[in-house]
């Protein structure tokens, strides 16, 4: 939790207890439903919860905001973000149940009120969301096509509605196609080691009906 605490220091005791709470209830989920490795779960605030929020470190959600995150895993980066934003609406899908089971019962167990699931595939989703939020579910291109039409008209923010995107390694190959897609690195944001070769990628995408 100290780690949370050292990049976003100005949290609320409601937000910092909800933050503190996520451990356990993730040790406990993860006994029953297996969703995350062990690795991961002893270093769940490294790599899991601050990446996920080092997307608040290239956009600040205005209230309101409505935020999809597609292939959301264990609840990631969607739970972080919204406890950070809780006046922004949050939309977790996934298509593996078990999942969504885990990621439920952290929802309840936090008693966040600014999430709602759904078990399917985010080509089924009806809807605009002025951001759609992921953590390296599928290549670019791919991940363009399953979200297409699902992008708000009304623009909010300075950065322009589309696609935040987290991803590790060299990403100009997959990118190349993207001119207007923006690569932000995680190192330049926190400085443990784990961040070294992690990125946030920004691709806007128009309104289509």
């Amino acid at each position: 939790m100290e780690l949370i605490l050292k990049y976003f220091p100005n949290l609320t005791d409601d937000q910092i207890d909800k933050f503190t709470k996520l451990e356990a209830l993730y040790q406990d989920w993860n006994l029953k439903i297996n969703v995350v490795s062990r690795k991961d779960i002893d270093e769940l605030y490294l790599r899991h919860v601050l990446h996920s929020l080092a997307i608040a470190k290239v956009i600040a959600f205005k209230p309101n905001t409505k935020i999809m995150d597609v292939g959301t895993g264990g609840g990631f980066p969607g739970i972080p973000l919204a406890i950070l934003y809780p006046e922004c609406s949050f939309h977790l899908v996934d298509s593996i149940a078990k999942k969504l089971k885990v990621v439920e019962e952290v929802v309840a167990g936090l008693d966040l009120k600014n999430v709602k699931t759904s078990h399917t595939r985010v080509e089924d989703i009806t809807g605009n969301y002025d951001f759609i939020v992921s953590r390296a579910v599928a290549a670019m291109p791919t991940f363009v096509h399953w979200v297409k039409g699902k992008i708000a008209k009304k623009q909010n923010h300075e950065l322009k509605n589309g696609i935040i995107y987290l991803k590790g390694g060299d990403l100009g190959e997959e990118l190349k196609g993207y001119p207007k897609s923006t690569i932000y690195n995680i190192s330049d944001f926190y400085s443990e080691d784990f961040y070294d070769t992690k990125k946030v990628v920004h691709l806007p995408l128009k309104f289509k009906r």
